[in-house]
């Protein structure tokens, strides 16, 4: 019991180990800020006051002009005080970190980190010891009892004192974890105020690590991820019992780059509809959409003579070029495609229908209206040259068309992220209403 008083820091402490770290870097960081003081600060009071004239309605053009103008010389002046402190200030910014380096973990984190330890065994025993003495005054409240109805309040009071127990080990543990991520913290906090908010590329790793670790909680990863994990689990799961039962591998790098090949495409399909289900709609009608596009595709690319007819009327392409034939194609898709989109968008936005419904209708509608026009005829392929040239394969094997899958992910990734425009499709999605109000 002696060495757990020894291991497990106190408040005070924790705060001495602490001091000599504060003392010296708190001396640089006091350098720094004078240093600062008529340089990095005032240029950043400088900029905020010329952003604050030129949102100014009151000012005249040339009241703001006068003002900016005055405002720009101090801010050459701030610049060139910092840009005459910027070694110094680098040179003591390195000695601080030099020394939280070679200080901060031995001489304050590490002995945090292990009374931390120790106060987690405590509560734990502490947990365990309840529990017993809670099941021993069970026991013993049991064997006097012999009324049914007696024994089950009984077995439901012992039932809620082991949970109360159970909570409070809950909150030791959440708070020794509170303390030891205040202890990692406390270090950036320092270099926070050193490099102003302006963290290398490891820091800025490290912390983000730490902040998963801190908040990581095994349900909620679970309830978040697991259609992703069930997934995984399935595909590993074929990936062993197809060889054992066709005798053949599964993961070969041809049959992997033709599932790829075969994704892409849907790919650009399940960006538009995410794009839709951020918004807190839907498209059912996406599938139909496609093979609508499909067949006219078809049909202007179709080699030779089409072998099934539209409304009765056959058509041929054959005398236009290859390279026209592809971008009519085009056209003629995505003319389509709008048109029925449209047709389900304003029902939507003039009459509040719900995007299920018109979507399914939509749907509904261009599958009757294809099989109709083409009486469910099949039509043959298309120029064989067109897929080679729209989609050409490196070296033969690669087929470019996952780099442009990649890519359509990575700009819908950034649109949605990085953009205002994307906030705006969360914001919209999330409530509609708040984002009218907020004037989105």
């Amino acid at each position: 019991m002696a060495s757990e008083k020894t291991i497990i820091l106190t408040a005070e402490q924790e705060e001495k180990l602490r001091q000599p770290i504060d003392e010296y870097v708190g001396g640089i960081q006091s350098k720094i800020d004078a240093l600062r003081v008529d340089g990095v600060d005032k240029i950043v009071e400088i900029q905020n006051a010329i952003d604050g004239i030129k949102r100014d309605r009151i000012l005249s053009k040339q009241g703001k002009q006068t003002k900016i103008a005055a405002l720009t010389k101090s801010l050459q002046k701030a610049k060139a005080v910092e840009k005459k402190n910027k070694a110094e200030i680098s040179k003591l910014i390195s000695d601080a970190e030099s020394y939280l380096n070679s200080h901060f973990n031995t001489d304050y984190y590490q002995a945090v980190k292990a009374s931390c330890q120790q106060e987690k065994l405590q509560a734990q025993a502490k947990y365990q010891q309840s529990v017993a003495e809670l099941t021993k005054e069970h026991q013993a409240a049991l064997s006097k009892l012999s009324d049914p109805h007696e024994i089950k309040d009984e077995k439901y009071v012992h039932k809620n004192r082991l949970f109360d127990a159970k909570m409070q080990r809950a909150q030791a543990f959440q708070s020794i974890k509170d303390r030891q991520h205040a202890a990692f913290d406390y270090r950036y906090h320092l270099i926070d105020m050193l490099r102003m908010s302006k963290f290398t590329a490891g820091e800025a790793v490290a912390q983000r690590w730490e902040n998963y670790r801190y908040t990581f909680n095994r349900r909620d990863f679970f309830l978040r991820n697991g259609l992703y994990i069930a997934i995984i689990v399935i595909f590993i799961a074929l990936c062993i019992i197809t060889p054992i039962v066709k005798g053949v591998p599964l993961l070969t790098v041809n049959n992997v780059l033709n599932i790829l090949q075969q994704a892409s495409p849907r790919m650009f399909l399940a960006l538009g509809v995410a794009g839709l289900i951020l918004l807190a709609g839907t498209d059912l009608s996406i599938g139909r959409m496609v093979g609508m596009g499909m067949t006219a595709a078809t049909i202007i690319m179709h080699q030779g003579p089409n072998t099934g007819s539209v409304f009765g009327h056959i058509f041929d392409f054959t005398g236009m070029p290859v390279l026209v034939r592809v971008l009519l194609a085009l056209v003629v898709c995505i003319i389509l495609c709008t048109i029925f989109t449209a047709i389900a968008g304003f029902f939507t936005a003039k009459f509040k229908m719900h995007p299920f419904i018109s979507t399914m209708a939509n749907m509904l509608v261009i599958f009757g209206l294809v099989t109709y026009s083409t009486k469910g005829v099949s039509f043959g392929a298309i120029e064989s040259t067109i897929p080679e040239m729209i989609i050409p394969k490196i070296n033969n094997s690669f087929p470019t068309i996952i780099l442009w899958a990649v890519a359509a992910v990575a700009i819908v990734w950034f649109i949605w992220n990085k953009t205002t425009f994307g906030k705006n499709l969360f914001a919209v999605g999330g409530n509609a209403e708040a984002a009218a109000v907020s004037g989105i």
